[in-house]
C-alpha cells in the first residue's frame, strides 16, 4: 500500500488526531503531576485540568501568542515553561509586575505587607518512598489572597530573600510546599511569554507514591 492510499484510507483518523493536538495546545490540557512541590494543594498523582485559553490565544502546536485574553492574578496556579532549562512547572503566582516581593524568616511579603498565618497544624509529610517527615501546614493570607502552605521542619531552603521588584510582563512564583519547590526563589522571575496555563481542577487522581489507588475524594475538585 502506497502511501497516498493509505492517507486517503486513514484520513478521518489523522483528522480526529490533528483536532485532538489543536485542543490539547491552544484551549485545553490536563497534565499528571509527578512531583510534590504543591502540597498540599496538588498531591502527586493527581491529573490536574488547565485552561490554554486563561491568559493568551496562542498559536496551535506552538507557544507563539496571538492575542491576550486575560491578566494573570495573585493567587493562580500556574503552569509554566522554566526560564532555566524549559521544563514545564506548575507553581502559584504570588507577585505581579511591580510588586515588591520578600521574605523573612519564611514569612511572605507583598508591597511591605506581611502575610498573616492561621490554622497552624502538625502532620507528617512524605519526603520519599517509605520516609515521613514532620511539617507544619497553615492558611497564609497575603494580598488579598489565601491559600494552604507548609514547610518541612529541618529543611534548608530560602526562608529569606528580597525585597526584589517584579520586572514588567514578568512574575513571581512559589510552591505551596515551600522547602520542596524548584521556584522562583531559584529559577527568577517567569516572563509572561513562558506562561502556559492557568490550572482549574483535579480531574482524577492515584496515590502513586503509596499504593496506587485511586483517590476518589479529589476526582472533579477544584483548585484554589
Amino acid at each position: 500500500m502506497n502511501v497516498k492510499q493509505w492517507l486517503r484510507d486513514n484520513r478521518g483518523f489523522l483528522v480526529l488526531l490533528l483536532c485532538f493536538g489543536v485542543f490539547r495546545t491552544a484551549i485545553a490540557d490536563w497534565n499528571p503531576v509527578p512531583s510534590g512541590s504543591m502540597r498540599p494543594t496538588i498531591l502527586e498523582g493527581d491529573v490536574v485540568l488547565v485552561n490554554r485559553l486563561a491568559y493568551d490565544l496562542k498559536m496551535p502546536l506552538t507557544d507563539v501568542s496571538l492575542a491576550r485574553l486575560g491578566e494573570p492574578q495573585r493567587g493562580d496556579i500556574v503552569t509554566f515553561s522554566s526560564p532555566t532549562d524549559g521544563t514545564r512547572l506548575i507553581k502559584r503566582l504570588v507577585a505581579l509586575p511591580g510588586d515588591v516581593v520578600a521574605m523573612r524568616a519564611g514569612v511572605l511579603s507583598i508591597n511591605g505587607l506581611a502575610a498573616d498565618y492561621s490554622d497552624v497544624t502538625e502532620v507528617s509529610e512524605p519526603l520519599a518512598p517509605g520516609v515521613l517527615v514532620p511539617a507544619l501546614r497553615a492558611t497564609e493570607r497575603v494580598a488579598g489572597h489565601s491559600r494552604v502552605v507548609q514547610s518541612l521542619q529541618g529543611a534548608n531552603s530560602r526562608h529569606t530573600f528580597g525585597p526584589l521588584t517584579v520586572p514588567p510582563d514578568h512574575y513571581f512564583m512559589l510552591g505551596d510546599n515551600r522547602d520542596n519547590s524548584a521556584d522562583s526563589r531559584y529559577i527568577g522571575f517567569v516572563p509572561r511569554a513562558l506562561l502556559i496555563a492557568r490550572a482549574e481542577g483535579v480531574l482524577v487522581s492515584a496515590d502513586i507514591t503509596g499504593n496506587w489507588m485511586p483517590r476518589l475524594e479529589r476526582f472533579a475538585s477544584r483548585l484554589h
